[in-house]
């Protein structure tokens, strides 16, 4: 009876696991009663209570409403959305910039194949950190004073405080309508694609048809709900702008640090995985009258994203990592609310653990999105 569990290959694999991860269990848990027995004998205190206690600290720029009256816990939220914003207009624009990068890297005219490449081998050998720091010290040494703050454009001022630009106040009422508008448009794109799988729906243009209906959708709600919405114009009074829309020094300085470094792995990464997709393929796209536009969007890109993916998803775990290096900056993202509230509140052991478990969060997300896109684009053998 013995022999044959012990026999069994399936037992043998998750009796293993189960072990491991409770030995593991095990460790972690005498870990945390050592530590919290002497923090206890030391008389510093351990818990989660601080989180409940006022902050007192301000944040200098915040995606979410921020006031020092807050809790330390909505300055971890504040943290997080910093965080998060940045990390995910960082991919979006790398992937575009990546995308332009690794194109030119094959293309055939030697202008732009080697301009690509010096950038992509100058890019890759330098430390982010060296990105990041020179951007900023770009920012804040070679732009005037905001009253000779350079106007390229009505109503667009780059200076020592910042980029300003025009940006459109919105009301609860139009939030609201944007989020009707964006909910709808999903849910028919969502149910048209089912009716036309099941060939009940026939669209030529559904791009067009899914631009038209949020057009139609918008125009129906906007009648209905009358939302209010007023153009805020930078101005300059006093000493500084006020008005319009604000990107500070430092989020600028981040954010072409990040973009520009990640660009150049993502533009190698693109460029492997369309080298990888076999010249037969370019071959039948000639062959069948296709433009060289339409065969590599048509026939080469969908086959090299199945190459292109898996690294893509490291890639993009590596960026979200590498927001911490923001506080080199002095951008508030959660590494460096994390470090204030450590400063103000002596709970190190916490605010570390918080730190690790939302990075964690975070990159968990992002590795089962990609995953399932992956599949969604992988080849399906038959068997």
């Amino acid at each position: 009876m013995i022999s044959t569990v012990l026999d069994n290959r399936r037992f043998r694999s998750w009796g293993g696991q189960i072990l491991l991860l409770g030995g593991f269990a095990a460790l972690l848990s005498w870990l945390v009663s050592n530590t919290v027995t002497n923090l206890d004998a030391r008389g510093i205190r351990v818990g989660f209570d601080f989180l409940w206690r006022q902050a007192n600290f301000p944040i200098s720029e915040s995606v979410l409403p921020y006031n020092p009256s807050d809790t330390f816990l909505w300055a971890y939220v504040t943290g997080v959305g910093n965080t998060l914003a940045i990390s995910i207009l960082a991919i979006l624009l790398s992937t575009a910039l990546g995308l332009i990068v690794g194109l030119a890297r094959r293309s055939q005219h030697p202008l732009a194949s080697g301009v690509a490449g010096v950038f992509v081998t100058t890019m890759r050998n330098m430390p982010l950190i060296v990105h990041l720091l020179f951007w900023y010290a770009l920012a804040t040494t070679m732009l005037p004073a905001p009253r000779q703050a350079y106007n390229p454009l009505p109503g667009v001022f780059l200076s020592l405080r910042g980029f300003c630009i025009p940006s459109i106040q919105l009301d609860g009422i139009s939030i609201v309508l944007i989020g009707l508008v964006a909910a709808s448009t999903v849910l028919a794109a969502f149910l048209g694609r089912r009716m036309v799988a099941a060939g009940r729906l026939e669209l030529r243009h559904p791009l067009i048809a899914l631009l038209a209906l949020m057009a139609l959708v918008a125009a129906v709600l906007t009648l209905l709900l009358k939302p209010g919405a007023a153009v805020s114009v930078p101005e300059m009074k006093g000493f500084n702008f006020t008005g319009g829309l604000r990107l500070s020094p430092e989020f600028a300085a981040l954010m072409l640090g990040l973009v520009i470094y990640t660009s150049a792995f993502i533009g190698e990464i693109i460029r492997g995985g369309i080298d990888a997709v076999s010249l037969g393929q370019w071959e039948a796209g000639r062959a069948i009258g296709l433009s060289e536009r339409h065969t590599l969007s048509k026939i080469i890109i969908p086959q090299a994203l199945r190459i292109i993916i898996p690294p893509m998803t490291s890639q993009y775990l590596s960026t979200v990592k590498n927001t911490t290096l923001a506080l080199a900056v002095g951008y508030p993202e959660l590494g460096l609310v994390v470090g204030t509230v450590i400063n103000q509140t002596g709970q190190a052991i916490e605010s570390i653990a918080l730190l690790l478990g939302i990075f964690l969060t975070i990159s968990i997300a992002v590795s089962l999105f990609m995953n399932w896109y992956n599949a969604r684009v992988a080849l399906v053998e038959a068997r």
